[in-house]
């Protein structure tokens, strides 16, 4: 029997193969799958390169009858380049019978389910009349942010918050074009004056807001933080918000939006309210009052990425997408 070529699957592909919205349903997958016991995902690996100031990831996980490895490098002066900070490569593997059958093209990838995993969690968390959105970071992520919160809530105004002005407008002037709705460049308390729904993406290590800049009732998806000394969420928030996270472990290993207050005594772990699978699969409760303060905290998962580029594999060959690479 032949064997079949590996697929490659560039931005575009993945982009055609895994709506927004259909990315959703996806992540609802994941996170139970997580939850639930019924994925095996270790620890991912992180690879610091100071000098460069750039670190590397490599995050496997096992679901669904596939095994995914990504590598994500984030280069924090890219930016200033010009250049991507995030640049990806997702490798998929049937695990049956060890077979590769797909590389991604693994930036837009992480891009799409990231921004889809808030806006699962801002559909079970959100006040459902939600309908005004504040973005912090006008990069590739604060993007499919945005477009994910406006899927699953009727949001018709946006604002964007940004240190790079000019990057704000940018950022406004597309998703304006792109949503159809009003989008703005803000300071922080601008944006929060009006905020149902916050979105953070940012490379901080400090707050991106002071707490009391906030809405009484507002949900927060905060994705930028992903290692200790990170920070995008002020502490007196965390203490009173309810708090969701993708996976504890991960958490509270890498998560400076939580440690730091842990460390303080601000905080337990077992103030930690549920995973979002938890939710999902109803074992928790979500938003129990139209007054509460939600909090996703995020810091990315690899059962995302894998069940993700299932999703994208599956859909590519039945849209006969991708480019062929014949077996040795």
């Amino acid at each position: 029997m032949p064997e079949q070529p590996l697929v490659f699957l560039s931005a575009a592909d993945v982009k055609q193969a895994l709506p927004m919205r259909e990315a959703i349903e996806a992540m609802e997958e994941a996170f139970v799958e997580l939850s639930c016991g019924r994925a095996v995902v270790p620890k991912r690996m992180h690879l610091a390169i100071p000098e460069l100031a750039s670190t590397a990831l490599l995050m496997p996980a096992y679901a669904q009858g596939y095994v995914g490895l990504k590598l994500v490098t984030l280069c924090q002066e890219n930016p200033a380049k010009g250049l991507p900070l995030i640049h990806a490569l997702v490798v998929l593997v049937e695990a049956g019978e060890g077979r590769p059958v797909a590389v991604l093209e693994g930036s837009s990838l992480t891009a799409l389910r990231t921004g889809a995993a808030s806006g699962l969690a801002t559909r079970l968390l959100a006040r459902p009349e939600a309908e005004v959105a504040a973005i912090f970071g006008a990069g590739v992520q604060g993007r499919t942010q945005l477009e994910a919160v406006c899927i699953v809530r009727p949001i018709w105004k946006a604002y964007v918050v940004d240190p790079d002005r000019e990057k704000a407008r940018t950022f406004a002037a597309e998703m304006t074009e792109r949503l159809s709705i009003p989008v703005r460049v803000a300071s922080p308390g601008e944006a929060l004056a009006e905020a149902d729904v916050v979105c953070t993406a940012t490379t901080s290590t400090t707050p991106a807001f002071s707490d009391r800049q906030l809405k009484e009732g507002v949900h927060i998806n905060a994705i930028g933080s992903y290692k200790p000394h990170m920070q995008e969420i002020p502490e007196e928030t965390v203490c009173r918000a309810k708090v969701v996270v993708d996976q504890r472990e991960a958490c509270l290993a890498e998560a400076g939006d939580l440690i730091v207050p842990l460390k303080r005594g601000l905080i337990e772990p077992g103030d930690i309210h549920a995973e979002l699978g938890e939710i999902v699969a109803g074992v928790k409760e979500g938003r129990t009052s139209p007054e509460e303060i939600t909090l996703f905290k995020s810091v990315g998962n690899a059962i995302q990425d894998l069940v993700a580029a299932v999703k994208v594999f599956q859909a590519a060959q039945r849209q006969r997408l991708g480019t062929n690479i014949p077996p040795m």
